[in-house]
């Protein structure tokens, strides 16, 4: 059945793979994405874009009057975010707040107008910061593993500070489960853990794996920073293409999915430390690169994250197909085709 859907955030890195892959799955449906194109690189995927026959709209979900052009649709998939967790530390917080928060709400107000299904990517994130570390870890060889934990789960506490990224987001969730309940729309949330893959334009705030990647394509040094400069702080990775799959379920079934909050991430079988992540790019690679210890723990940063996906799984036979050094190898074959590319939106 042919849909109308808008991916927000859409020239975006996971808002492009999405936007490219439900085009190409159905090729029955219309699909827009729309985008600010505020953060350098993303200019990069509009030819992406055409070429996949979607739709680009140059909006930004912080003007109503922007979306109200796009005019009636079946579903929205809400992936615009400003996604530094460092972006309002010591700084102005104005984009943060209007961008991730107020433009998830004008998104809602969209999908109620229409009556449109709704998807919103969350993050990993809105667990509080304090929480987490207080979770009993031991310290292995390479990396810092939790005790008789398989993750965190959907009922972690919420209690505590969590950086602004981490609000604005659990405010929409709180936004969203509101509308779901006035409006009567389907609503799904994905809390999502790290997503990499290729046309990431990876920094070391957002995207680190790339990040890794790129620095051993050019021979750059590196630095483990915080936690005693060892490099042994774990995150779970998965692939953006194992995400859109996901998503494109999630599109092509509202009802099963309406009014659920996933964590969605790799889990244990899908992470890994800076120190792990430092030796594999050097076998994907074949160059070793120096990395230094430097600086103290920042705010925010957190030892080791792992998603429980559990509840995910037990809701839907889904689950990541690619691990970890599937994901790595990827990104390293995308940098050596687009290596100029990427550099002129790192520049």
């Amino acid at each position: 059945m042919s849909k109308r859907v808008l991916i927000t955030g859409g020239a975006g890195f996971i808002g492009s793979s999405l936007s490219v892959a439900l085009a190409t799955l159905h090729p029955d449906w219309d699909v827009l994405a729309c985008d600010n194109l505020f953060r350098r690189g993303s200019e990069l995927n509009l030819p992406r874009l055409k070429a996949a026959g979607v739709e680009f709209v140059h909006a930004d979900v912080r003007h109503s009057d922007d979306l109200e052009r796009v005019g009636k649709i079946d579903a929205l998939v809400e992936c615009s975010a400003e996604p530094s967790v460092m972006a309002a530390v010591g700084g102005p917080t104005d984009y943060v707040v209007d961008t991730n928060l107020m433009g998830a709400y004008r998104c809602l107000e969209l999908a109620a107008k229409h009556d449109a299904q709704l998807i919103f990517l969350s993050t990993s994130r809105v667990y509080p910061v304090a929480a987490l570390e207080a979770m009993e870890h031991t310290e292995a060889e390479t990396r810092f593993e939790l005790v008789d934990s398989d993750g965190v789960a959907e009922d972690f506490p919420l209690a505590g500070s969590r950086t602004l990224y981490g609000a604005t987001k659990l405010a929409s969730e709180l936004l969203i489960t509101e509308y779901a309940e006035t409006y009567g729309i389907p609503t799904t949330v994905n809390r999502c853990g790290v997503i990499a893959g290729p046309w990431q334009m990876g920094k070391v705030d957002q995207g680190v794996f790339t990040h890794w990647l790129l620095s051993h394509h050019q021979g750059k040094a590196l630095k483990y920073i915080g936690y005693g400069g060892t490099g042994k702080q774990v995150r779970d990775l998965l692939h953006v293409d194992d995400l859109t799959e996901l998503v494109d379920l999630q599109l092509s079934d509202p009802a099963h999915w309406a009014g659920t909050t996933f964590n969605v991430g790799g889990g244990r079988a899908g992470s890994l430390s800076l120190r792990e992540t430092t030796e594999l790019c050097a076998q994907i690679t074949g160059t070793t690169v120096a990395v230094t210890s430097a600086g103290e723990t920042r705010p925010g940063d957190v030892r080791i994250y792992l998603s429980d996906c559990a509840a995910l799984y037990a809701h839907t036979d889904w689950r990541p197909s690619r691990p970890p050094q599937t994901v790595l190898a990827d990104i390293s074959a995308w940098i050596a085709a687009n290596e100029a590319l990427v550099l002129s939106a790192l520049g």
